[in-house]
């Protein structure tokens, strides 16, 4: 089995190519079995979504390129962008992952969720796509968030001048 440990910081020319659906994407710890049908094992820090187009490499230097898998999405088109944005608003509400582009977004489908976005006044259709949500308002890439104390900007001064002003 193939191991890789090492997500590489800029996209370069891959061997082989990984696809993936987006749940088993925000897993570090995983066996999987590469497109050409190798076995994997990914053993990649904590927290990382892994996006389509970037590349990882294995113990042995073989760069795999991770592709998103077609997935079932439900679909939301608006040309009116305040209901669109009340329908992004109360499914981020209920942590749902989200992919947003220009009159439109998309989740992971769910009857449940197709039914609220439908009370609002949407209309929700399902396909078959690669699903790329947004990382989250402190992602950066990565589904880790950090945490500031309710002091933050006094804590960064005293740390820089030795002192508060509490």
């Amino acid at each position: 089995m193939l191991r890789i440990e090492e997500k590489l910081t800029q996209v370069t020319q891959s061997q082989s190519s990984l696809t993936l659906p987006f749940d088993l994407r925000q897993k570090s710890r995983l066996r999987a079995r590469l497109d050409d049908g190798r076995e994997v094992a990914l053993i990649l820090p904590r927290g990382y979504i892994l996006r389509s187009g970037e590349c990882l490499r294995a113990e042995d230097g073989t760069v795999v390129a991770i592709k998103a898998a077609l997935e079932t999405v439900s679909l939301v088109r608006s040309e009116d962008p305040v209901l669109l944005a009340r329908a992004c608003y109360h499914l981020g509400n209920r942590h749902v992952p989200l992919q947003i582009g220009p009159g439109w977004c998309r989740y992971l489908h769910d009857h449940v969720l197709d039914a609220m976005v439908q009370g609002l006044g949407l209309n929700v259709g399902c396909e078959l796509a690669a699903f790329e949500p947004e990382n989250g308002a402190y992602g950066q890439g990565t589904t880790r968030s950090h945490h500031h104390s309710p002091h933050a900007d006094q804590d960064a001064h005293r740390d820089q001048h030795g002192h508060s002003h509490d």
